[in-house]
């Protein structure tokens, strides 16, 4: 009898522990995106035609949220779920305590009463300021944090030098928050907002953050009509929907999901696996991303931990360096993998057309359609 309850014990313990361990490395492999709503308590943000910024920015977090949480390979952390102030050093804090993959803030613009569109931001690292009334807004909510002065060390939203000069963020992280912003943009765009582009400024709390990030201006409440729409359930729900479903294709895109039925992009774990089946497809280059950098580097193998086949275009401040050049997608994801076992993790797969760069998506549905 006592054997039998040893056994048993023993039995239970390894079950226990297993799961346990399985638990903790599905945990690990989740894909944690911070989620921040604009302003909150005391801050109301821009109040166009009556409508709280606050409020919009944080009905449109808590439905992207709730679609994620859906998913198990993510995780969402929230700066705020209700309406309480949240300076900004911390919303970027609790982002980098997360080791987050990325940081998505959401906010609604204001300007004159015919000004309208979506527009998405990213981290400038340029030393100009293009869109300075936008950055002025957003980070001015610094005066109404205790100690301002001393946290952010005398910096000045009204003054361009004072922008200009926390403009240091990691060049590595750049580029992918440049291709989410795309991503995201051309969500909202779809959704018949006039498009105001993926610009480049700097904002405080995009400055503070450690990992791809970008700051979504989902439309301006100062405008009648764009204004209602947002202040709306159906206009919140459409802009979440976007901004969710560019989350979902910016990681599938970098860390490899079943894009459709014919072919498929690897994910983390199929890294060591290579695919001996060719798929060409017409008229169509492939090529790896693995950097961007504002250096201007020789495409040689010693400056890319001993890769072959370096390419470089320049593309505004920024020079993009990419591994491989084929119509052959398994060749190219065979080369992806070879990219991340060098140590360029977030190597992802970027398309050509006609000599026009085009979205891997439509790539590769062009062949099943």
């Amino acid at each position: 009898m006592q054997t039998r309850l040893k056994t048993l014990f023993v039995s239970i313990i390894i079950t226990l522990t297993v799961a346990l361990s399985a638990n903790a490395q599905k945990k690990a492999e989740q894909f944690i995106v911070v989620l921040d709503a604009g302003h909150g308590g005391k801050d109301p943000g821009n109040l166009g035609n009556g409508y709280e910024e606050k409020t919009i920015a944080l009905n449109i977090i808590l439905k992207i949220g709730a679609a994620l949480e859906k998913m198990p390979d993510f995780k969402v952390i929230y700066t705020r779920k209700t309406d309480v102030f949240i300076e900004l050093i911390e919303r970027a804090a609790i982002a980098n305590r997360a080791d987050a993959d990325l940081f998505v803030s959401v906010h609604c613009d204001s300007y004159t009463n015919q000004a309208h569109g979506a527009g998405t931001f990213v981290m400038s690292l340029s030393k100009s300021s293009q869109n300075l009334n936008t950055a002025k807004k957003e980070n001015e909510v610094i005066y109404l944090e205790d100690n301002y002065e001393e946290k952010y060390s005398g910096f000045n939203p009204n003054k361009p030098e004072s922008l200009i000069g926390i403009s240091a963020i990691a060049e590595e992280n750049l580029d992918n928050s440049i291709l989410l912003a795309n991503i995201i943009q051309e969500n909202m765009v779809n959704l018949n907002r006039k498009n105001r582009k993926v610009k480049q400024d700097v904002f405080w709390v995009l400055h503070n953050t450690y990992m791809p990030s970008v700051l979504v201006e989902t439309g301006f409440l100062t405008y009648k009509k764009e204004g209602a729409y947002l202040n709306s359930k159906k206009g919140q729900t459409e802009m979440a929907k976007a901004i969710k479903d560019g989350i979902v294709s910016y990681k599938n895109q970098i860390f490899g999901n079943i894009v459709d039925s014919n072919f498929i992009i690897p994910n983390k774990e199929e890294v060591n696996q290579t695919v001996s089946e060719d798929k060409i497809i017409p008229n169509t280059i492939f090529k790896v991303q693995i950097a961007a950098s504002s250096k201007k580097l020789e495409p040689k193998p010693f400056n890319f931990k001993g890769l072959k086949e370096i390419s470089r275009e320049k593309e505004g401040d920024l020079y993009k360096y990419f591994y491989g050049y084929s119509s052959n997608i398994n060749k190219i994801q065979t080369m992806q993998n070879e990219a991340r076992q060098k140590g360029f993790k977030s190597a992802f797969i970027v398309a050509y057309k006609e000599g026009k760069r085009i979205s891997l998506q439509k790539a590769l549905n062009s062949v099943s359609n």
